[in-house]
Order: structure tokens, then sequence, then C-alpha cells
């Protein structure tokens, strides 16, 4: 009982230590570079006549002067497209004496008119310099008589959870407001876009804080606060900022370029599970499993292949299929990069010569429904509780399946076999059995029997259904 309490005598002047007694001292130098963003969009609203002008005689003039009446009424009262002006708040900083102001993309996106708005209530058009949705950042430009306050970035890899943050920000358009809380968690994936790596914090953060800073307890911005998780649209203590060390180099983009200028691979990639892990061979489930490599790409010129898992991509370490996509938009176009995989049982080191992005990305490609055929089938054994036909020219012909399409189409198999659980359905063509190309049916079986061999706990299986791609795991039994 006496350890117990000595050890409370000791933790709590460090508790007390850690709470700063006020922020008022970081606080009160950054608010002039913290604004309001006001910006207005003109919203088309489709107009209808509530009653029709049918059954009136054509020709009398008592009833043209009626149809032009209530022609007229339609215009004015909803008849036609109605145009109004819709007003939005959001939030952003000054990063740069000459003007550049930061804001979140959806705060700007779509608008006519956007003012910038300081707290002494100075009031500056500004002109978007560049937006980029996959990261909700966007870098605006006003134009003053006299440098701005600023604020600098800090290094938001160096926050650690439990570490103290303040937000400031315009919620609900009450201007610029201070809230206080921790670091909750980092790294969140909110499948907001291919490159969630946000900042949990349990600052207070409302709508109209979008596009706001979040500082470090050194009046550093470490984060720009983008959205909230909340049933009724107010804070309940989960809010979610985009990290400095995403967005600067998005910002430095924006600011070149009018745009985000990404390297581009040219592969679809799924996560590594246990399963997969297993069907492979590998120890451990991390990486990025290649779903498909895209024609006349980086990658496939240099021969990376479906199957391949990324383990290490230009020096830095893939954990998570989630972590390939940021670390390759992060590189810039035209370097080559070594790109360290687990390929059949072992690790090999291929080199990429990255190009710019195009439209294509490097992301998951989660399979769609399919849906039954109805095939005449000449080979009627079963493979694993499947049976297929190969994918021949009469098949495509059949089924309007595009030339690069091989493998062999599931024509049926039993509900309760392993691989309908995995979601195998008819209509889908299995590709590739432990990263072998299949075109019979005998193959699958001669894969699934050297999987046993070797010892393996499961066969990876690759299935398409439509132009959508995805890897599932069978049981060796």
């Amino acid at each position: 009982m006496k350890k117990f309490l000595v050890a409370l005598v000791v933790m709590l002047p460090l508790a007390a230590q850690a709470q700063p007694a006020s922020f008022a001292p970081v606080v009160e130098p950054l608010m002039p570079a913290v604004v309001n963003i006001s910006t207005t969009q003109k919203v088309v609203t489709p107009g209808s006549v509530p009653f029709t002008l049918e059954g009136l005689p054509e020709g009398d003039p008592q009833a043209e002067q009626f149809k032009e009446l209530f022609r007229q009424f339609g215009e004015r009262f909803g008849g036609g497209d109605m145009e109004r002006e819709v007003t939005s708040l959001g939030s952003g900083f000054v990063i740069d004496p000459a003007g550049y102001v930061v804001t979140n993309n959806h705060v700007v996106a779509n608008a006519a008119e956007v003012t910038v708005i300081f707290s002494d209530n100075t009031h500056l058009e500004a002109k978007i310099v560049g937006r980029d949705p996959k990261t909700d950042l966007a870098l605006l430009k006003v134009t003053s008589d006299t440098p701005l306050t600023y604020v600098k970035f800090g290094d938001s890899d160096a926050l650690k959870v439990g570490d103290w943050v303040i937000a400031v920000g315009n919620p609900f358009g009450l201007g610029g407001s201070v809230s206080a809380g921790i670091v909750s968690a980092r790294g969140r994936n909110i499948n907001a876009g291919p490159f969630d790596d946000f900042i949990q914090t349990d600052a207070a953060i409302n709508r109209g804080n979008s596009g706001g800073p979040l500082f470090n307890a050194s009046g550093q911005v470490v984060g720009i606060n983008s959205a909230i998780f909340s049933p009724t649209g107010t804070n309940i203590g989960i809010g979610f900022a985009v990290p400095t060390s995403l967005a600067k180099p998005v910002l430095d983009q924006l600011r070149q370029y009018g745009k985000a200028q990404r390297a581009w691979l040219g592969v679809k990639i799924q996560e590594v599970n246990d399963e997969i892990a297993k069907s492979l061979g590998m120890k451990l489930a991390q990486g990025a499993l290649l779903l498909e490599i895209t024609p006349n790409s980086p990658a496939a010129k240099a021969k990376l292949l479906p199957g391949d898992v990324i383990l290490s991509f230009d020096g830095r370490a893939i954990k998570e299929m989630r972590n390939l996509p940021r670390v390759v938009a992060e590189t810039k176009a035209g370097k080559t990069v070594d790109v360290v995989l687990f390929r059949t049982g072992k690790q090999v080191t291929q080199r990429v010569t990255l190009t710019e992005q195009s439209g294509e990305d490097d992301v998951p490609a989660p399979a769609k429904s399919g849906s039954k055929p109805v095939v005449p089938s000449t080979a009627r054994n079963k493979v694993l509780g499947m049976v297929m036909v190969p994918v021949d020219a009469t098949v495509r012909a059949e089924f309007n399946m595009p030339d690069t399409v091989r493998g062999l189409l599931v024509t049926e198999l039993d509900k309760a076999t392993e691989m309908a659980r995995q979601g195998v359905r008819p209509g889908d063509v299995i590709t590739d059995v432990n990263q072998t190309p299949v075109t019979k049916p005998q193959d699958v079986a001669v894969q699934y029997a050297a999987a046993k061999k070797a010892g393996r706990e499961f066969v990876l299986i690759r299935v398409a259904r439509g132009k959508a791609l995805q890897f599932v795991t069978l049981p060796v039994k």
C-alpha cells in the first residue's frame, strides 16, 4: 500500500508539468495568419410547372391568351431552370507573406468567387492557384499592399500519440476560434482518398473548421483540418487532419504547376492477408500484392508480374498495401528506383523508371458483381467443385469478352465448396493458379497438387469478373 501511494506522489507532478498553463502565448501571434474562406457558387435548380395545359382548344384567341399567361407564370415561378447563389464558409491559413493561402479542396471546389477574410475583417478576393481532390488540398493567392503574417510548417512525422495540438478555424461561421486537444492516433485511413494518412485528434473540429491549421505546441502547422467523424455533424472528439508531410510536396506542386504531378507505376494491387501470405510461402503478411500490370506501363517495362509482392519501394518499406500509392505518388516522375519483390519464394530487386501519372491510379481494384452464364459444357468433370470451360473465340463472342481475356470460364460450382465461400461464382474467369496461367481444367488440378506437394496451406487463385481482378485463396486439404 505504501509503494502505491509513493508512486502516486511521483506521478502527479509529472502529469502537471506536461499540461501547459495556457496556450495564449502560442496562439496569439498565429491568429492574424488564420483566415476565414467565403465562397459563392451558382446552383441551378430544375424547375417545373405544377399543372398542364393539355385539352385547351388550338387557335382559340382566349385559349392562346390563357396559354401565354401560364407560360409567363411558369418562367417566373418555376417553369424553367432557376439559378441561385449559395454561400459557404471554411477556414485557411497564410503560408507566405506574398499572399499564398492553404485550405481544403472541398471548401473551394465549384466556387465562382472566393473571398479571404482576415482577423481584422479585411476582405481580399482570392484566385485559386491549384486544387488536388485526392488529398483534399487547395492553394489560393491573394494580393495585399503589405506583407501578410504567415505561419510555418512543422514536422508532422515527429508527432506522437498524446502530444498536444491546437486547432484554429471558423466553426459555424463564428470567426477565429481556438480549440485544443491531443493526437489521438496516427496514420488513419478513413477511405477519403488513395493517400489517406490522417492525424486523428480530439481537439474540437466542427463545420467551418475545414481547411484550418492544426498546430503543435510550438506553433507550427502539423496538419490541415479536413474531416470529422460524427453521427450528428458536430464535434464528438474525432477529427482528422492531413499531415504536413503529405501536404507540403502537394502544395509545392500546386504553386509551381497548378496541379499535383505524381509518378505512376501502373499496377492494380491487393492486400496481403495471412492466407495469401501462406499461399505464396511468405513468413509475414506484408507488402502490396500485384493484381494486374497495365500494358506499356513502367511496371510492365520493368517486368513486374501479377502475383509479385512489393516489399520495398525506393528504399521505403511497404508494410501494408495502402502504403504503396502514397510512396509512388511522392516519388518524382522520371526517377529510376529499386523495387524489392517477393517472387516464387525469394526476394528479387527490379529497377523501375517512373513516368508522370496520366489518369491511372496505383490503387486496389475490387471485383464487381457478375452474372451467371449459360454455357453448354463439353467437359463435365469437376475440379475443386467447379465446372469450367476454356475461354476461346466462341466463348468470347458469346459473352462479349475482350480478346485479352485468357483462362477458364466457371459455368457451374457447388455452393458448399470453399470456392463459393470465397465469392467465386458462375461467370467468373480463373486466369492463374499459383501465379501460373491456366487454359484447361486439368491445369487447376495440377497446380493444386503442386501446392499440396510443396507443403503449402493455401493455393493462390486469380479471378476475373468483368474488367476487375481479384486474388482468392483455397485451403489445401
